[in-house]
């Protein structure tokens, strides 16, 4: 179920970055989350220049770069690994594609599990037991 989106301005990064960068991230998300990695979608949906703007000025007009990014994960699940998540992708953008640390931006978006859906059943009920078990870690008993 875990879904990432890094927005690229096309040309920028070369297209090996981009494939080390979606793999990498594709390991991490498996990683914090501890799901299996067959789970894990994560996709580049790259923009022209002249569609992006980053502090009021198109990108076609200047060569600055600021990749945003989003993920989607379940409801449920820790603030740690959110935090982790963050962080991590973070990382990755800043060391793979060389973007100054303060010019990215990312961003969750929780979704509870009878609002999505994995080959057309609710993840409410086929990952039941998962999060159940992650509701229980998460009040400590």
């Amino acid at each position: 179920m875990p879904i990432l989106n890094f927005h690229l301005i096309q040309g920028q990064h070369a297209p090996a970055q981009v494939e080390t960068l979606l793999l990498k991230a594709s390991a991490l998300f498996a990683e914090v989350l501890a799901c299996p990695i067959d789970r894990v979608r994560v996709f580049a949906t790259e923009h022209a220049p002249q569609h992006f703007c980053i502090g009021g000025k198109l990108v076609s007009q200047h060569e600055q770069v600021a990749p945003y990014f989003s993920f989607i994960v379940l409801e449920g699940r820790s603030q740690e690994d959110r935090q982790r998540l963050l962080g991590g992708f973070t990382d990755l953008v800043v060391d793979i594609l060389g973007a100054p640390r303060a010019n990215v931006r990312g961003g969750i978006v929780p979704v509870a599990p009878s609002d999505w859906s994995i080959g057309g059943v609710l993840a409410s009920e086929l990952r039941q037991a998962e999060i159940e078990a992650r509701q229980i870690a998460a009040e400590g008993r």
